[in-house]
């Protein structure tokens, strides 16, 4: 049986863990070669380490995303390696949360730098090749389609409580899709988003403890307190969180043939719950 994106190239932002490495491995299950980033080396070669033992094949872009040359050099490791760039998904991420009266220029610029201004990096940093090979494949009267798939979340599409941060950058990036589809539609690369709801990872993992994770060098709080996490299951109409498995089936499904004529949507992972 032939693999969905047998051949093609992928970078998955934030793949060294949570969402990111299932949909990377997904990716590589279904036939694709990877680029795997992580703020971390060890994280992306513990992923790599996976896909191979698929038969798959990846390498790793190692670095924050905010970086002024993460862009290009994240395009230019998977030309180098690879050939070619099929698919990218502007996943990597976290939250930084307090209410607007506390919360300082760090905090909003460094949610909307990481949300927003890195995903605008990258795409730009791809768009010189998108715009050959589209003109190669046109000449030869061929179609190829491309696929970007940019993550959103319902603090995006509904707003929330201690997020205006996050929320503001989540809103802004559907903002960033709708454009990019027409600006990109000529050139066959089909643009779409997913806002996640609920989802299990280790930002959102049941704790009465206080967690937190380093992330350049900042203390972030992670975990959410049991009561609120049953709240948002009674919320939810399918009644529990998703799955870091579920959340990377959305963004697949962009990915493939079957969405050739899908472009500017903001699908919502969110199991009933989130809806504009």
């Amino acid at each position: 049986m032939s693999k969905k994106l047998e051949g093609q190239v992928a970078i998955v932002t934030g793949s060294g863990r949570g969402i990111g490495r299932s949909v990377a491995l997904k990716f590589a299950a279904e036939g694709a070669k990877v680029v795997i980033n992580d703020l971390d080396q060890a994280p992306a070669d513990e992923v790599i380490a996976e896909i191979r033992a698929l038969g798959g094949e990846a390498v790793a872009c190692v670095g924050n995303v905010v970086a002024a040359d993460f862009g290009e050099r994240c395009v230019k490791t998977a030309l180098e390696a690879f050939g070619r760039i099929d698919i990218i998904v502007n996943n990597a991420g976290y939250t930084w949360d307090n209410v607007i009266q506390k919360m300082s220029d760090e905090q909003w610029d460094a949610i909307l730098d990481c949300h927003l201004k890195a995903p605008f990096m990258l795409l730009r940093a791809a768009y010189p090749y998108f715009r050959e090979a589209s003109k190669a494949e046109a000449e030869a009267g061929l179609e190829v389609f491309r696929k970007v798939v940019n993550i959103s979340s319902v603090s995006g599409t509904q707003g929330n409580a201690g997020q205006v941060n996050y929320s503001a950058a989540k809103a802004g990036i559907m903002g960033m899709t709708k454009t990019l589809c027409k600006e990109w539609g000529r050139l066959k690369v089909n643009v779409n988003c997913v806002a996640f709801g609920a989802i299990e990872t280790r930002l959102t993992q049941a704790t009465t403890e206080e967690k937190t994770v380093q992330v350049e060098g900042r203390e972030i709080k992670v975990g959410v307190h049991p009561d609120r996490i049953a709240s948002a299951g009674r919320d939810t109409p399918l009644g529990r969180f998703g799955t870091v498995e579920e959340a990377a089936g959305s963004v697949y499904m962009l990915c493939i043939p079957e969405s050739n004529f899908v472009s500017g949507q903001t699908i919502i992972c969110g199991g009933g719950r989130g809806g504009f």
